[in-house]
């Protein structure tokens, strides 16, 4: 079990903490991977820097794939009887005609995406996993160094709501997403595999006689604009080249809105409601890996390990595939605290080959739907390339992107009585 003292002159810390496991990061991987270990019986500390999980137009998309996780662990049911929406087909709307990618067919009991607030999600989990004695979660825990011995991470130190504490831990996990403070300190660098993008995030509201689309992409030369139900409001996902953003600013808020006015004639009536710049979010759109994710005592996971292109909203599945592997190879090891090098070299032998190829598939879409797209002239046509437009337009392959996006389900270890 985790023990917590007192200590008076050791650099001003409040406390020292002895854990089996210290993650750090409370996104999908961390807190998938605290609840698969406490479950364990592995005595896990979770460290979030944030006071709660709310953050804005974070991705909220739940693939078959995690579903089937979720169904091993007894959580699928549950989770599917708070408000979300199922999408079993993403459309995209095209100057020639619309194109859907089809979940229906996927041999799966959850033949579609749930959309369901991340935020929402990580408490669902957070619930579930308090329900274990082992699990500790330690919220407003700013990282700010890594502790280490004899060239082993051992631990981290970081600062709290009442000053400084350390965490000791055999192992120290760092699920702290794509500009993970841990993969800075250990001064691992990521190798870029796609050319960077931005994106424009904003809500507008949802009316009475709003039809009801789950997902829905507008591609247009010049522009690409994701229409998001959010239950309650319309979340805009609005694709610019890297860099664009200044000139978008320079044409004005009006622009702006006669350009979404023209992509979504159905939500014209509420362009008008973008007031003010600040309320636009812009996010930088990248794709990278590490060439190692771990070094002794530290193993980086998720968007740590390897950022994901939004393309497919495959990150939350891919980081959570992650967290289960992990558990799965290094949970028995961690209940007496022996992990060895090799072993962390064992999760990432598991799972970058499944990360590399939808890695090289988003970076052909990125590459060759994407940037077309963002170069074409809006007064002439955009049609896509050959080999993509065999593949959205036949019913027999429109099957292949729903499969790579739902790709790799991992079985869950059963948890021990």
């Amino acid at each position: 079990m985790q023990q917590q003292e007192e200590v008076k002159d050791t650099r001003e810390m409040k406390s020292i903490e002895q854990t089996n496991c210290c993650i750090v990061g409370g996104g999908p991987a961390g807190v998938v991977l605290a609840l698969l270990l406490a479950r364990q019986g592995v005595p896990v500390t979770l460290l979030e820097a944030h006071m709660d999980f709310e953050r804005e137009f974070r991705g909220d998309t739940i693939h078959p794939s995690v579903m089937e996780i979720l169904e091993e662990i007894g959580l699928a049911d549950r989770l599917l009887q708070r408000p979300h929406t199922q999408v079993s087909q993403l459309t995209l709307l095209t100057t020639a005609g619309a194109i859907r990618i089809d979940f229906a067919r996927l041999k799966t009991k959850y033949p579609y995406i749930t959309v369901f607030s991340q935020a929402r999600f990580l408490d669902f989990l957070v619930a579930e996993a308090r329900r274990f004695p082992t699990f500790r979660l330690v919220l407003g825990a700013q990282v700010s160094e890594l502790v280490e011995e004899h060239g082993v991470v051992c631990g981290v130190r970081y600062h709290g709501q009442d000053g400084w504490h350390e965490v000791r831990s055999p192992l120290t996990v760092g699920a702290d997403g794509r500009f993970s403070r841990l993969r800075r300190l250990v001064g691992f660098e990521p190798i870029s595999t796609s050319s960077p993008l931005d994106i424009l995030w904003f809500r507008l509201s949802m009316k009475e006689h709003d039809k009801r689309v789950g997902v829905v992409g507008r591609v247009t030369a010049g522009r690409i604009i994701a229409v998001i139900d959010r239950l309650d409001y319309w979340q805009i996902g609005y694709t610019i080249a890297k860099g664009g953003y200044q000139q978008i600013r320079a044409a004005g808020l009006e622009a702006l809105r006669q350009s979404l006015a023209q992509a979504v004639p159905e939500l014209a009536d509420r362009v008008s409601e973008l007031q003010e710049w600040k309320q636009i979010s812009v996010l930088s759109v990248e794709s990278s890996r590490l060439a190692h994710w771990s070094r002794p005592g530290l193993l980086l996971i998720g968007d740590a390990a390897h950022v994901m292109s939004p393309v497919g909203g495959v990150g939350i599945n891919y980081a959570i595939q992650d967290a289960v592997v992990t558990a799965n190879v290094l949970g028995e090891k961690l209940k007496v605290g022996t992990v060895q090098t090799s072993d962390l070299a064992e999760v990432q032998r598991q799972r970058e080959l499944p990360t590399r190829i939808i890695q090289r598939v988003q970076t052909f879409l990125q590459d060759q739907i994407f940037a077309r797209v963002l170069k074409a002239s809006p007064d002439k046509p955009f049609n896509f390339p050959p080999l993509v437009r065999m593949i959205l337009h036949t019913p027999g392959f429109r099957t292949i992107p729903a499969w790579l996006m739902a790709f790799g389900p991992r079985r869950v270890r059963p948890r021990n009585p």
